[in-house]
């Protein structure tokens, strides 16, 4: 099975406002970039979107390192938080609405074909493939950034 490292970040201003995605996928020393964005989104959607977009872009089953800066979905995953809110009909334990879901189901569907092991960063501290992912990201949303978006 390969093993491929990969690297996401996601960005938002204004929190909702417009936002971006950037991911690096690591195979034998080759790197792979993916970005995008969105004009209306918000900071844990662009989070929940590197993820699956990375691993959309992969053609097989693979064992897979995947560092993020987000606890959002780090621990939603490691901690089964989003299996509970998918198995309880997107509830929370305190019976809210969990949010996103329509993300957290495409993501739980992709991390389902691979083998994953989840490192959690700390966010502009320096690491460098998640700085690269952030300034991707910094990049897409400024995209969607117009006159009458304040900077």
């Amino acid at each position: 099975m390969k093993h491929i490292d990969i690297y996401t970040d996601g960005s938002c201003r204004y929190n909702p406002g417009p936002g971006g995605w950037g991911a690096v996928l690591v195979y034998k020393g080759i790197e792979k970039e993916l970005c995008g964005g969105e004009a209306n989104t918000t900071n844990n959607r662009m989070e929940l979107t590197a993820v699956i977009k990375a691993l959309q872009a992969l053609k097989e089953s693979c064992d897979i390192t995947l560092t993020s800066d987000s606890k959002y979905v780090i621990d939603g995953i490691v901690n089964g938080w989003a299996e509970s809110w998918r198995a309880n009909n997107w509830r929370k334990s305190d019976r809210s609405q969990a949010l996103n879901p329509d993300l957290w189901e495409i993501l739980l569907d992709e991390i389902k074909k691979h083998q994953i092991t989840y490192v959690w960063v700390k966010g502009h501290a320096g690491h460098p493939y998640n700085e690269r992912c952030d300034k991707m990201a910094q990049n897409e949303s400024s995209k969607y950034m117009d006159d009458t978006t304040n900077i």
